[in-house]
């Protein structure tokens, strides 16, 4: 403004324009927001009361049972964990993104269940045979008995079986917008492994084989549910084909070695600690295990609400949801490290004072907790885009693989501490190289498949 000139005035038109524009703003950030806040609001109530159940029954398990006795828990579930993933392999989560937007077409639906369904029964012809072989060779320093070690692999098959069933049509569900079944499904059978618990510790009959047996009912409960209301929502009876097999294993093969060493790098923590450690250094990996389910409230929204909402985005708005979505995330795991680390007591009383003196330990569960939701929600984001390429799944298990034969060479990883850093380190390059990947995907575009709409891929 030049020398001797009136300042400008703002008119009442002026004015009334700029309060008109700051409603019309106001009222855009409410119609984005609002909905969005509404389902992960729906998804913490109902997912929440699942998740603190689990947690609690988990919790219980750590105080009630003997040393000894939650050791065999802790094997059990590792085992029957990362049997879940490789009869999955991801072949599940890839109704999403081949369905997209055809929702409503029923008949494709029940197509690609059918077709998913005949790969996962070869994935457990191959898998099964080598739980046989490979159960006992894990757990021969236990010095447990043949009949207890026959009954934990049966546990294992059968539960890892009707987890893939739960999986699988569990997934239809989610397609087909009806959360509120399959939260409801989480949340009574939570509540009733509980209500279990609690009848067999009132008449003084709770043990390991009664908390593993416990969670494998609730494993088949939910895999019953979402089975029958599957075929409820589908209406029709799906005809597999060789096309549709195709486009699923297309659409998953290059992220086929990231689950098979995420299923057994999941649980490496427990492998190696039950091979080379002690029982009570078992017991102890998977009583930390259980403080790491904090972030389990957070972790089944990737597929619930995060996969399906990137899958369906426009490519425009892409890369501020993909940074808002990485940002809330990283903000959520670093307040919780920071919680352990300043007050770590408060974290081991809920484990009992048997596990009181693993203060160090419980920050680095949280830590490895942390770069896990981070890397989680990535890896969803990634996987909603077709962001999957082989060179870079290749690279990242080549990679954490030397990195882990390093560390096994040169670390002693009979105490706990040491199990938990070889988990830090290996969870590392698979998080970087993720960031490189979406990197690369928003430069190069999705992987194309056969079987989805490219239609829309340019708005």
């Amino acid at each position: 403004m030049r020398t001797g000139e009136a300042p400008l005035k703002v008119t009442g038109a002026g004015q009334g324009g700029r309060a008109i524009r700051s409603t019309g703003n106001i009222q855009t950030a409410k119609a984005f927001f609002l909905p969005k806040l509404h389902r992960i609001a729906e998804f913490l109530l109902s997912q929440g009361v699942t998740i603190a159940c689990n947690l609690l029954f988990g919790l219980l398990c750590v105080r009630l049972l003997p040393i000894g006795e939650y050791a065999k828990f802790v094997v059990v579930f590792a085992i029957q964990g990362s049997l879940m993933v490789l009869l999955d392999v991801g072949i599940s989560g890839a109704f999403i993104p081949l369905v997209g937007e055809r929702i409503e077409d029923r008949q494709l639906i029940a197509d690609y269940l059918a077709s998913l369904r005949q790969i996962a029964h070869w994935l457990y012809a191959i898998a099964a045979p080598l739980t046989v072989v490979a159960y006992p060779l894990l757990v021969r320093n236990r010095h447990w008995s043949w009949q207890t070690v026959a009954a934990m692999i049966v546990i294992v098959l059968v539960s890892a079986w009707f987890a893939r069933v739960g999986a699988s049509y569990g997934s239809v569900l989610i397609v087909r917008r009806d959360r509120y079944r399959w939260y409801q499904a989480q949340i009574i059978s939570s509540l009733g492994a509980l209500a279990l618990l609690g009848v067999f510790v009132a008449f003084h009959r709770f043990g390991a084989f009664t908390a593993i047996l416990i969670g494998v009912a609730k494993i088949i409960a939910v895999a019953i549910v979402y089975y029958l209301r599957a075929h409820q929502l589908l209406g029709v009876k799906g005809t597999p084909s060789k096309e549709k097999r195709t486009a699923i294993i297309q659409l998953t093969l290059p992220a086929v070695p990231g689950v098979v060493y995420y299923a057994l790098g999941g649980q490496i923590s427990v492998f190696l600690i039950t091979i080379f450690g002690r029982t009570a250094a078992v017991a102890s990996v998977g009583a930390l295990s259980r403080l790491g389910q904090i972030f389990s409230l957070l972790t089944p929204i990737n597929g619930i609400l995060v996969e399906p909402y990137f899958a369906r985005l426009p490519k425009k708005d892409l890369k501020s949801h993909y940074l808002m979505a990485m940002a809330g995330a990283s903000v959520c795991g670093a307040g919780i490290v920071a919680m352990a680390r300043a007050w770590p007591g408060l974290f081991l009383w809920v484990l009992g004072p048997k596990y009181a003196g693993l203060r160090t330990e419980v920050v680095l569960v949280m830590l490895l907790g942390a770069i896990g939701l981070v890397g989680g929600v990535m890896a969803s984001i990634n996987n909603s885009r077709r962001f999957i390429y082989y060179s870079f799944v290749l690279a990242d298990n080549i990679v954490t693989l030397i990195l882990q034969v390093l560390f096994i060479w040169k670390v002693d990883l009979s105490t706990v501490k040491a199990v938990l850093w070889f988990g830090i380190a290996s969870s590392l390059p698979t998080f970087a190289i993720g960031i490189l990947t979406a990197i690369y995907g928003f430069a190069r575009g999705g992987r194309r498949v056969a079987g989805i709409d490219y239609s829309l891929e340019g708005n």
